[in-house]
């Protein structure tokens, strides 16, 4: 069966509803490359068009944020291989899209740590994304070398450095000023593709009350169409956020 044009779909979109943040957890590259036979980068090289295709459809309906988890604290128990694999691959794919990233006028940031990332690598992917710091539209988050656990500790050591004997006047709201995603809107909707039921350490204090959106695609297979299924889901929700809509 033929699938379905994603442009058909978006006239039953409530674009007045639409999140202004929304986080995608990037599952099952590794899957969707043994399905054929292929090695796990084959998989993320996959992958990395379905972002493309993300980005696109978050340009056309103005988007505000999209946060991209895109290689963990916790990856780097991967194999070797695989590990250097998908940093190279980040850093070449980078190159290859910042014309269109400026031409989309996206600012693009990487939030994470830079602790067992070499210098020199470092320095080559922060100065590619530092070309779109001029930009004013869509802004577009890797969660590079990321972990919400680490992002919270490190978030109240800087508090503590700034503010040594405030500690007790600490607040969730301002706490958010200390975080990687300082200055952002906390994610709405989180997005995670290949079926499976937890967040991964990702973005922990900012989901305390984002929607989620499980679907069994695996992260290859996440088109258009796939999201505006998502933000379809999403649009037809009720908001509480702990209290009661009478």
């Amino acid at each position: 069966m033929a699938k379905q044009d994603y442009k058909e779909l978006l006239n039953e979109l409530d674009r007045n509803k639409l999140p202004v943040h929304i986080g995608f957890i990037m599952d099952g590259n590794g899957r969707w490359a043994k399905k054929r036979n292929r090695p796990h980068l084959y998989g993320h090289r996959a992958g990395v068009k379905a972002l493309r295709q993300v980005v696109e459809l978050g340009v056309e309906l103005k988007l505000q944020y999209l946060t991209f988890y895109a290689f963990s604290t916790e990856n780097w128990s991967r194999p070797e291989s695989e590990v250097k694999g998908l940093l190279r691959l980040l850093k070449d794919q980078l190159k290859k899209e910042i014309p269109e990233l400026m031409e989309q006028n996206i600012y693009a940031q990487f939030i994470g740590t830079t602790v067992g990332l070499e210098e020199n690598y470092w320095k080559e992917v922060s100065s590619l994304v530092a070309q779109t710091h001029n930009n004013t539209g869509m802004v577009v988050n890797f969660a590079f070398n990321y972990g919400g656990r680490l992002e919270i500790i490190e978030g109240f050591k800087k508090f503590m450095t700034m503010h040594p004997e405030e500690w007790h006047k600490l607040t969730p709201e301002e706490f958010g000023n200390y975080l990687w995603t300082a200055g952002q809107p906390d994610p709405d909707l989180i997005i995670r593709t290949s079926g499976e039921k937890r967040l991964s350490n990702f973005l922990l204090w900012q989901s305390a009350y984002a929607e989620l959106y499980i679907t069994d695609t695996l992260w290859p297979d996440f088109d258009k169409v796939e999201l505006i299924k998502a933000l379809l889901d999403y649009t037809s929700r009720e908001r509480r956020f702990g209290g009661r809509n009478e």
